[in-house]
């Protein structure tokens, strides 16, 4: 089979002040990608991620509108250097990025909609009610039954497979607290509460899912010219409706990162490039398949290092 070229787009939690700077010092075009957010929402957003502060940059309306623009930036340099993904996927927000490399949304639309879809989904649980931790070293199977052996009737459910060795549970704060202790007593490698603002891909996010919903579906959809494989299917969206759906679903749906890894995987992808901020998705791509070689874009200096690679491994377009 012949190597693929797959482009993997970060989400919440990449976010870093300082991010995409360089980028826009060095190209025109990512320069361009920062104005329009910052048209798009009428607020300085080139500014938060160039200068932060850092408070205001992990606010979740503004971290997840930051992301997306830096990820595009990313992309669109690398688009006009003719690198071309065969396929695309995002963790979480970072669907949406996707979405816009696809060609299925406009880039402002996509901006304006994650900037309401963080404020949805800070809004849709008060805070301290809801929490998120990381299970380390158990089998998506035993934090199921963990989830379901620590509910006592609150919600408590599996929010992001990252890998086979990291999985995130989400849901009522009091019962992610219980699996939490019944991990460690269980033979969880760790466990531990994550610093988040809400309980993200769980039925909790249901308020922010229906708001969600009333805003993708007043926006104009496309075909995505490449295919996008969508967190909560871990399958290929191949046109506007089920695009619209997925992104839709995926506010209370698990991201099931790991099988989307490895459906590109499966669709011949050798070669991943990380396209926005930090490296967490390159992170798990080793506990996924240290096989594949994944390189990232977020700078001058990794762009330069990713280039170098493509040419040594040369990829058809």
């Amino acid at each position: 089979m012949a190597e693929q070229l797959a482009f993997l787009f970060p989400g919440q939690g990449s976010q870093a002040v300082g991010m995409g700077k360089n980028l826009a010092e060095h190209h025109p075009i990512a320069k361009q990608t920062f104005e329009e957010a910052d048209a798009a929402l009428g607020v300085k957003l080139s500014h938060l991620c160039f200068e932060g502060p850092e408070d205001q940059l992990r606010l979740t309306e503004n971290t997840q509108p930051a992301i997306l623009t830096v990820s595009v930036a990313a992309w669109r340099v690398l688009n006009e250097k003719g690198i071309k993904p065969a396929l695309v996927a995002g963790h979480s927000l970072g669907e949406y990025s996707a979405h816009v490399a696809a060609g299925t949304l406009s880039f402002a639309d996509a901006v304006r909609a994650v900037h309401n879809r963080g404020k949805y989904m800070q809004e849709a649980v008060p805070v301290g009610t809801g929490a998120m931790a990381a299970i380390i070293g158990m089998s998506i199977d035993a934090v199921v039954s963990l989830c379901a052996d620590a509910a006592q009737g609150e919600v408590c459910e599996p929010a992001n497979i990252n890998s086979p060795d990291q999985i995130v549970i989400s849901g009522h704060a009091a019962a992610i607290e219980r699996v939490v202790k019944l991990a460690d007593e269980r033979g969880a490698k760790r466990a531990k509460i994550l610093p988040v603002s809400a309980p993200f891909h769980c039925s909790l996010m249901k308020p922010a899912q229906d708001r969600l919903a009333v805003d993708l579906n007043a926006l104009n959809f496309s075909a995505p010219a490449v295919p996008v494989i969508a967190n909560v299917y871990a399958k290929p969206v191949e046109d506007a409706v089920s695009s619209r759906e997925a992104l839709i679903r995926q506010v209370t749906g698990a991201v099931k990162w790991s099988e989307c890894v490895q459906v590109l995987i499966s669709r011949g992808v050798q070669t991943l490039v990380e396209v926005g901020p930090g490296k967490i998705l390159s992170g798990l791509m080793r506990q996924i398949d240290r096989t594949k070689k994944t390189v990232n874009v977020e700078d001058e200096a990794s762009l330069h290092k990713t280039m170098e690679h493509l040419a040594a491994a040369p990829v058809p377009q």
